[in-house]
């Protein structure tokens, strides 16, 4: 609690918070560039957008560990990319994020702090959040997998696989990972849909409740657009 209040409450900190700030954004900008794979900085933004929104839900969150992680958290995106999924950008990314935070000039305990929300946010890892900002920053990520932006997403990435637009469940279902039916639909059923449930904050569930019942809607109207004739027999 000391170290928060150094940081956090004098006018002078509040500049100096607002510098480390900047100063991660800019290089989070500068290193993700233009990520072909929806992790680009534009998701960043989003994500940061999401966390301070649920901090507004949470004002014992610290906002200052939670915006700076929320805009360091892909940081090794462009790492696990080139090295085609195996580093665990998570992992990466906590060590890189505190490295350049205590080269900045951050406090070891801030960078430690959102070292650990970095290395927590990720989906696919056993990891789970073990404090409130490393909850919010989880949540915050997954929120811009759903609703209209993930469906967004969830193309763009099927669309680099050359994955075909749309595929019933049984097609999706058992076709290879980043084949030709690896489409946006296999992502929804296999890991969007079941979002909801894995946030960590009943206000983040609250919000991709909603966001989930949009994409369910939406791949209901694809399958009656595509598969026209078929649904009119049964």
């Amino acid at each position: 609690m000391k170290s928060r209040l150094l940081y956090s409450n004098m006018k002078s900190g509040q500049i100096q918070v607002e510098a480390w700030f900047e100063a991660a954004r800019n290089w989070a900008e500068r290193h993700l560039g233009a990520m072909p794979d929806g992790h680009d900085f534009d998701h960043t933004l989003r994500v940061l957008t999401h966390a301070e929104t649920l901090c507004g839900d949470y004002p014992a969150a610290d906002r200052t560990v939670v915006r700076i992680a929320a805009v360091l958290h892909d940081i090794a995106r462009p790492e696990e990319l080139a090295g085609c999924g195996k580093p665990d950008h998570a992992l990466a990314g906590s060590e890189m994020a505190e490295a350049f935070l205590l080269q900045t000039g951050v406090p070891e305990e801030l960078a430690a702090r959102v070292g650990e929300c970095i290395r927590e946010h990720r989906y696919r890892s056993r990891r789970r959040p073990s404090t409130l900002e490393a909850r919010i920053l989880f949540d915050a990520d997954k929120l811009d997998s759903l609703g209209a932006t993930g469906i967004g997403r969830a193309f763009l990435f099927a669309g680099r696989l050359g994955a075909r637009l749309h595929n019933r469940p049984e097609e999706a279902l058992a076709g290879a990972v980043y084949g030709r039916e690896d489409t946006a639909y296999r992502e929804y059923l296999v890991k969007l849909r079941n979002l909801p449930e894995a946030l960590q904050t009943e206000a983040g569930r609250r919000r991709a409740e909603a966001l989930r019942g949009f994409m369910e809607e939406f791949f209901r109207q694809l399958d009656r657009e595509i598969y026209a004739e078929e649904i009119a027999k049964n």
